[in-house]
């Protein structure tokens, strides 16, 4: 690290090691290595003239990369990829001759770039995964808890804890089924050659199409994938970063409801993120317990929402077979994007294995609303009792403004109760009354529906990925 040179934040302050490692410069260069030497291996295997000599040295120096000797290189070819070719042939030079046979720059990149895409996916979705087992846990704790539910940010009929949890729970599972869609089914790019007709590797093999065809279900195989792109140009189509980022887009999206919702609930007391020990909410207030962990959460997802819109301007704007604009676009937004996706997950794992519940503030805020809320209740109790509808509907009317209006200009607790129990037309008693105010009576399905969405959507995942628990990396 250099403090006297821009370093991305997201490496420097953000992301975890293990994701850092995954974009690092040794780890790209080291999986461009192992390309070459699977290259080199299955056209040993189809009869080209490559020696057993040959791919030990290529092996036994897969991880010696002189970075300065291949920025030199690169400074007079104006190409990385033949500076990599020419400074591992310097420290393999028996092999300096038959590395990257056939093949053209896209052989190395975009089938690296899908090899550390596999790679980091593994990472989010370790982490995801952690994120659904805390708020599950979450859920089936609180299922039953009521409280004031609100829409427009106005109160609204109650529900619980536990159900407002499975809402941020159901769309995190949306993004696992999404991530387990495009991670399971990555493809490489194979070894299509210059403009994707595989011409050379036809020269190389005399003209034998099926021997090209086996290189690459060789390679793909040797590399651990199941299939290559049928077709492609020079790359593959970079509508499949388009998928990869839109996932990436759909977990920072869903990050950030959750932790603008809890910024929310902080604010009225009721839920409250991890706050440590020696923590210090504000240099100035010194009292303040800021949400700085969910702020954290939202600044970044709007970086990666953002940062999602490259990949559909990169697809939709490459010119036939193949052009060069993508190539600096990439090297930011995929890698930038995962290591930011990274930043997210490891604050919501911290996030959601330790929020704090406040039930008596949740019970107060509910309580001054329920009378309100109640009334529907309380007017339908009173109509059995012989009560006139039209006559009660108006006087509830009426009390519920007087009760608002005081409430709001002298700050008491609403009255609308006492004035309701004090008016002989409704017809009922204190113990009457107090029943019909239970929370529990106004929280409908709300336990049986978060049982329900943890058993049939929540607990396939969780057993799927059974052992599978992160803990929080987190630098600041």
């Amino acid at each position: 690290m250099s403090n006297t040179s821009y370093e991305s934040v997201l490496s420097g302050r953000y992301a975890s090691a293990e994701m850092q490692r995954i974009f690092s410069a040794q780890n790209r260069y080291e999986t461009w290595r192992r390309l070459w030497i699977a290259l080199a291996e299955s056209e040993q295997e189809l009869g080209l003239p490559i020696t057993d000599a040959q791919l030990a040295q290529m092996r036994e120096k897969v991880s010696d990369i002189d970075f300065a000797r291949v920025a030199e290189i690169e400074k007079q070819t104006r190409h990385d990829v033949m500076a990599h070719i020419r400074a591992y042939g310097e420290v393999c030079p028996e092999a300096a001759g038959i590395i990257h046979l056939g093949a053209t720059s896209c052989y190395v990149t975009d089938n690296a770039d899908m090899i550390l895409i596999r790679d980091a996916f593994g990472v989010v979705r370790a982490k995801l995964v952690t994120v659904i087992r805390n708020l599950a846990a979450f859920a089936e704790e609180y299922k039953a808890f009521p409280c004031l539910a609100y829409t427009h940010l106005q109160s609204a009929q109650p529900t619980t804890v536990g159900k407002r949890a499975s809402l941020w729970l159901q769309d995190f599972t949306i993004d696992y089924g999404d991530l387990k869609t495009v991670a399971d089914n990555l493809r490489l790019l194979g070894n299509k050659g210059a403009t994707g007709t595989q011409a050379s590797f036809l020269r190389l093999f005399g003209g034998d199409a099926d021997k090209v065809l086996e290189l690459e279900r060789r390679i793909a195989e040797r590399l651990g994938f199941a299939s290559v792109f049928p077709v492609s140009g020079q790359t593959y189509t970079r509508k499949e970063d388009m998928r990869i980022q839109n996932v990436l887009a759909g977990i920072a999206q869903s990050a950030y409801k959750f932790a603008d919702d809890m910024r929310l609930l902080q604010s009225f007391g009721e839920l409250e993120e991890p706050f440590g020990k020696n923590q210090v909410g504000s240099s100035a207030m010194a009292y303040k317990r800021n949400p700085m962990r969910c702020e954290r959460v939202c600044s970044l997802a709007r970086f990666v929402m953002a940062n999602a819109a490259n990949a559909p301007m990169t697809a939709s704007t490459q010119w036939l077979e193949r052009t060069l604009d993508d190539s600096a676009n990439r090297r930011l937004s995929l890698a930038e994007g995962f290591l930011a996706v990274d930043a997210i997950l490891n604050v919501l794992i911290d996030v959601t294995g330790g929020i704090v519940v406040y039930p008596k503030i949740s019970e107060k805020r509910l309580r001054s609303q329920l009378p309100y809320i109640a009334t529907e209740n309380i007017l339908m109790e009173a109509v059995k009792k012989g009560g006139d509808r039209q006559k009660l509907h108006e006087k509830i009317r009426a009390y519920s403004v007087e009760s608002e209006v005081r409430y709001k200009q002298t700050g008491e607790e609403p009255t609308l109760i006492e004035l309701i129990s004090a008016d002989p037309d409704f017809r009922l008693s204190k113990a009457e009354m107090e029943s019909i105010l239970d929370p529990t009576a106004f929280i409908g399905l709300a336990p049986r529906q978060t049982e329900l969405f943890l058993e049939r959507f929540v607990r396939p995942i969780l057993d799927e990925n059974t052992g599978v628990a992160v803990r929080a990396e987190l630098n600041v």
